[in-house]
């Protein structure tokens, strides 16, 4: 119902302001925006229920397909930012751990601490004047186009992965290094040490794998806002995923668009949350076992 209310008429956009009133009329038909709000309301719920939103009002092309190719995009971005972002934050809030209350420790969380204050867009015109100017091996548009190689499609993107580790580096570093804190309190990892067990061992065998529950947890809240609200960056590396579909169909009031796209952003959270939540029964055999019990 919101971009009913919202200003802007989409026939307009797409008759052209000059367009004479039976033109702009029969535009409003073809796209169904003669109807009431409740029968469009109607409508939405059904094309929803189907995964069927029909062709898009401004582009070429079922809204499926545009938000298909739109996705495909996002989650090779995403994929590679989370590549560089999970196991140097992760071992960022190790080494925090390891060394609490060093020098150290205290680095990394007050840098990560600054870094997660400024936005992703900052990072990213930031790089775009101090690597992407100055060295021909970055590159200002983050999409290499059709039919390039794996490297090369992440020479292109390395500018955007670079804006989001630093973006969460200090997020989730922090929340490792509480995890690990904790967990190396607990009884049965003093009872690891006790058995002569080494560090690596201990580590690797019962500290990483309660530790990082919570980051599981968090991280899957997090999905969400990766694929589809990193419209900023998108815009400002000419990038053509997900979030930038969104704003452009919002722009544009390109309503079918507007509601493929934001659906699809909604079922990535929920599957995102599911499989953080079987994720984390694996991890921890409490939970299993409780799920069992049930």
């Amino acid at each position: 119902m919101i971009p009913n209310i919202a200003p802007g008429n989409p026939a307009t956009k797409i008759a052209g302001g000059t367009a004479s009133p039976e033109r702009l009329a029969s535009v409003t038909e073809s796209l169904g925006l003669d109807k009431s709000v409740w029968e469009q309301v109607v409508d939405a719920f059904t094309s929803t229920a189907t995964l069927d939103f029909g062709d898009a009002f401004t582009r070429s092309g079922s809204v499926t397909s545009l938000v298909s190719d739109a996705l495909w995009n996002s989650t090779k971005l995403v994929a590679f930012s989370l590549l560089l972002m999970l196991p140097l934050s992760v071992l960022g809030g190790l080494i925090a751990a390891y060394k609490k209350d060093s020098l150290i420790d205290r680095l990394i969380v007050n840098i990560g601490a600054s870094l997660a204050a400024v936005p992703d867009f900052v990072f990213g015109v930031f790089f775009l004047a101090l690597l992407a100017v100055p060295f021909e091996f970055f590159r200002v548009n983050a999409d290499a186009g059709d039919g390039a190689s794996v490297f090369t499609q992440m020479r292109y993107m390395l500018l955007p992965a670079f804006a989001v580790l630093f973006v969460y580096f200090g997020y989730i570093a922090r929340i490792t290094r509480a995890s690990v804190i904790t967990v190396l309190d607990a009884d049965y990892t003093r009872t690891a040490f006790m058995k002569g067990l080494s560090t690596r061992e201990v580590f690797t065998k019962h500290v990483m794998r309660n530790a990082l529950l919570p980051t599981v947890a968090v991280m899957s809240t997090q999905l969400g806002y990766l694929f589809g609200g990193m419209v900023a960056l998108e815009q400002i590396y000419n990038y053509p995923g997900l979030g930038r579909l969104i704003f452009d169909a919002q722009r544009s009031a390109d309503f079918p668009l507007l509601r493929g796209g934001v659906i699809c952003v909604a079922l990535i959270y929920m599957f995102a949350t599911l499989f953080a939540d079987l994720l984390i029964a694996w991890m921890n055999p409490r939970a299993r076992l409780s799920l069992g019990e049930d």
